[in-house]
This record gives structure tokens, sequence and C-alpha cells, in this order.
């Protein structure tokens, strides 16, 4: 199979330069295996507190926070979101509001955001909001930001449309995990929760990495338990496993979501341009266990399911390279897709575009007003569904969408 221009890491420079023939080797300057263990055990002081942040906000920043109308973002990368998905966003997928943040990162200027402070605002929960200067920062992680499960019950990130977070192509950005007893264990059924609700709006995550590390899979985001939901979020160069049948999401990884309820995506976009594609073993964009996604508006391309031998994995393989955009796996559970884009895609084995089993057919694959197009299966896909692979109760409901 042909590389495409992807970007395992490279610096977000470059990314705003565009895909370039002399772009660095995928290996160069990665550093790759970093732990999540050396996340911070606990929040300090490091970010502005919730008692400075009224004289935070007045100044010109990322600090306002939102209340409704999604905020675009002011540099030379690929919006969020798919500019003609008109579907209609319900109340609870959309923005939280975050104009009273809890702790304000920042105090004005762009030294001022560092990776500590994200990591120690995560720490603290609340509502989290940037406040760094009127310009769009790139603030560096070397660490995951790990969620506190007792800090909620509502955690919101809104990155104001100026803020990318850089995992410098070693960490994982972002970690939720409610049966992580280092995390702090809330209640006695920590596989279904309904706490933290963790909102992650207005930023975007860049050259992020999980390849190696415990749990598997989730190169930018990892979530599991409580309830996770995406806004106006974009997601360029990260990473995952290269290999295996059940490792997955170089954007996002997901698992129990509380009640089974939806994990809400919205206009966000995964890729959107030769060599800003999500890569891992499966999903190069999303992957989910068990877990019911409601993607709106949001767009998916140049992303690729990497892995070879399938799942269960073939003899002599390490199995893989399923869903080259979204994969999920699981019994009762819905994919629903509405106003959605998914374009230019590749999976190694099944469903370029979209990989949906459910094993023990119960569930269900639904698009809406979408199109997928241009999405190669490079080992195989369901007949008459071209870049899909779908076990499920029935033959995918497709209305008002073009599959091509």
């Amino acid at each position: 199979m042909q590389r495409l221009c992807a970007v395992p890491y490279v610096s977000v420079l470059w990314l705003l330069s565009g895909c370039a023939e002399d772009a660095p080797d995928a290996d160069e300057g990665s550093s790759s295996g970093a732990s999540d263990s050396a996340t911070s055990s606990g929040p300090d002081t490091s970010a502005t507190s919730a008692t400075s942040a009224t004289s935070a906000t007045s100044a010109t920043s990322t600090a306002s926070g939102s209340t409704g109308d999604d905020p675009t973002f002011p540099d030379d990368l690929p919006p969020a979101g798919n500019p003609d998905g008109e579907c209609e966003v319900p109340a609870e997928a959309g923005l939280a509001d975050s104009t009273s943040p809890t702790t304000v990162i920042g105090d004005g200027t762009p030294a001022s955001c560092t990776g500590d402070a994200f990591i120690d605002a995560v720490a603290q929960g609340g509502v989290i909001t940037f406040n760094c200067g009127p310009d769009p920062v790139v603030i560096a992680v070397d660490r995951t930001a790990k969620v506190f499960n007792d800090t909620g019950p509502e955690i919101v990130i809104d990155g104001g449309g100026l803020v990318t977070l850089d995992g410098g192509g070693a960490v994982r950005i972002l970690y939720m995990n409610t049966c992580d007893e280092a995390q702090v264990w809330t209640t006695p059924n920590c596989d279904n929760q309904d706490h933290p609700r963790l909102t992650v709006q207005n930023l975007t995550f860049v050259g992020a990495n999980a390849s190696g590390q415990d749990p598997e899979g989730g190169g930018a985001i990892f979530a599991r338990g409580g309830r996770l939901k995406v806004v106006n979020s974009r997601f360029f160069g990260n990473r995952c496993d290269e290999v295996g049948p059940d490792v997955g999401g170089g954007g996002i990884r997901a698992f129990d979501q509380f009640d089974d309820l939806p994990l809400y995506v919205v206009n966000s976009t995964f890729g959107g341009a030769e060599g800003l594609g999500n890569e891992c073993s499966n999903g190069g964009g999303i992957n989910s266990i068990g877990v019911s996604y409601t993607v709106i508006n949001s767009l998916f391309s140049h992303n690729r399911a990497i892995g070879n031998g399938a799942n269960p994995a073939e003899p002599g393989t390490p199995g893989g390279g399923n869903g080259g955009a979204i994969c999920t796996d699981g019994n009762t559970m819905t994919l629903t897709l509405c106003g959605v884009s998914i374009r230019d895609n590749v999976a190694n084995e099944g469903g370029g575009a979209v990989f949906f089993t459910s094993n023990d057919q119960t569930g269900s694959l639904v698009i809406r007003d979408s199109v997928l197009s241009g999405n190669p299966s490079l080992g195989f896909e369901t007949d008459g569904y071209p870049g899909i692979f779908v076990i499920a109760s029935g033959p995918p409901q497709v209305e008002n969408s073009t599959l091509e």
C-alpha cells in the first residue's frame, strides 16, 4: 500500500506550512513508549486559580468561554467540522457553558500557558479555559493529563479556538478512566457510573502517540466510564499502536459510557487534508468497544487503519487494519452519522470508512445526510456498501446519503 504523506510526528509549524515533499521521516524525533505514569499525582497551583479568573478574563484572551456559537480557528489548517453538515445538534450534544471557569490557564501571555499548567488544571477538574493572549498558541505536553474522578462531576476543557495541545510524537494527551484506582474510585460500579462528564471543546490535538502505552489505544484521548463529549475540535497527526487486533483510535478510544448513552462527536475534524490524518492499527480516527457514537456535522479524511491480519488475527499476522476512519466493536450499540463527510481514508483490511461489528447482531449502523466517498478497503467490505464493513441487526440504515 502506498504510504500517505502522514504525520506520526512532525512539528506544528510544519503542519501549518502544509504537507511538503521534504517532510521529516515519520520516525524522526519520536520517542515511543513514554509512560502515562509520569503524570502529576494531583493538582497544584501552576494554573491560574478561580479566584483570579475574573481579572484574567478581562484581558484579551481565550478565557471568555463558550456560550453557544462555535469559535473559528484562526490558522491555515482545516477548520473544525464538515462545512456541508446541516444536521440539528441536540442540546445535550452542543457546547458546554464555560463562561465561569474554575481554572484559567495562563496570565495573558503565551509563555504562561505551559504543559505543566494544563496537566495541573485537568487534575483539579471543573471548568478550564485559557488566557494565553489573542493569538493561537501551541502547548507542548510531555506527559499525559489525567482526570481525577472525584473532581467533577462536570469537567469542561475549552480552548476557545486558539489552543493546540501537542503531544510531541511521544505521549497520549488526555486520559479519563473511572476504573483506574490511581485516579480515585468513586462508586462500586466503575464500569457504569454517570461521572465524570468530560467535555472537550474548541481545541486542537496534534502529535499525540499512545503506542506502547497501557491501556492501549486512544492516541489523543482515552476515555473509560462516565461520559465524554467532543465539540468543535480538531485532531491532526495523532497515532497509537501500529498493529494488533484489539487496539485502536488514533484520535479517540472509548469504553463504558454511562448507561450505554452515546458519545457525541460534533462539528469536529479528524485529518482534513493529506498529511494531517490520524492512524492506528484500527480506527484511524475513532475507536470503541461496546460504546455507541453519535457523530454530527464532522469530517474524517486521510486517516488510516494500518494493522494487518484483521480481528481475530489471521495466522501469522499481528492483527488489525480495520476502520480507516471509524472502528467500533461490541454487542448492542449504535453508530449514528448525520451530516458527516468521510473521504479518502484507508483500511489495510476491512472498512476504509467504517468498520462496525455487533458481535451478537443487535447493534445498528445509521447514516443520514452524509457522504462517504473514496475510502478503500484493501481487504474486505460489505457488498453494496463501499468503504463499509458491517455486522449488525440488519443492513445499514442509509437516508439521504451518498456511498461511493
